[in-house]
């Protein structure tokens, strides 16, 4: 890999730390090509210390080790992506990341529709909404609801209205999720599964 240590005058270059399996960003550091070579060699993310002039790597006294998956090198040769499997937290100061944010698995508009979905669960006794509804009825309801659901996939799969079948397709997913959590599991769990079955 061609990296261009010289654009700096000091010879360093960012590095973006970000977690192989969640793809959240956990740190920003800088490496110098003793840093670099030392990353490749032991697969553990080493940085140059710009306040104690030295190389470190990640977790050498905490033990929170940043295990090197694989390492990006951007269009203009002088910015690094490495991905990682991070042991403990990242930041210094005891969060996940050093934006002080938890290092969980999102999966965009779904995780946020499942946070909805869990606060009409733990609010039931809110009268207008349709979520709350369903949980109020219990886990009879809410299975009958999926299966319905899914029935009705199945049977605008067979027919050509595109439009219907994408609307039946996300009642599904959407009452699936409710199930998920009437369950006490949530996405991430479902997808855990499918991982350990790859």
């Amino acid at each position: 890999m061609e990296i261009n240590f010289n654009k700096n005058s000091d010879g360093l270059i960012p590095a973006i730390i970000q977690d192989a399996m969640t793809k959240n960003v956990l740190m920003l550091g800088y490496m110098n090509q003793e840093a670099y070579n030392t990353t490749v060699e032991t697969k553990k993310a080493t940085f140059f210390s710009r306040t104690k002039n030295r190389l470190w790597t990640k977790g050498e006294e905490s033990g929170n080790i940043l295990n090197v998956v694989d390492i990006k090198n951007d269009c203009d040769k002088d910015t690094l992506l490495i991905t990682v499997n991070p042991v403990g937290p990242t930041c210094h100061k005891g969060s996940d990341t050093c934006w002080n944010e938890d290092n969980k698995q999102s999966y965009g508009f779904l995780s946020d529709l499942e946070d909805v979905i869990r606060t009409r669960k733990e609010n039931q006794e809110d009268e207008k909404s349709y979520v709350a509804s369903l949980f109020r009825k219990g886990i009879n309801k809410v299975a009958q609801k999926v299966g319905e659901e899914a029935v009705e996939v199945v049977i605008e799969a067979k027919d050509d209205n595109e439009e219907l079948f994408l609307n039946e397709s996300a009642d599904l997913l959407f009452h699936y999720l409710i199930l998920l959590q009437a369950k006490g599991y949530e996405l991430k769990d479902i997808v855990g599964v499918l991982k350990s079955r790859s």
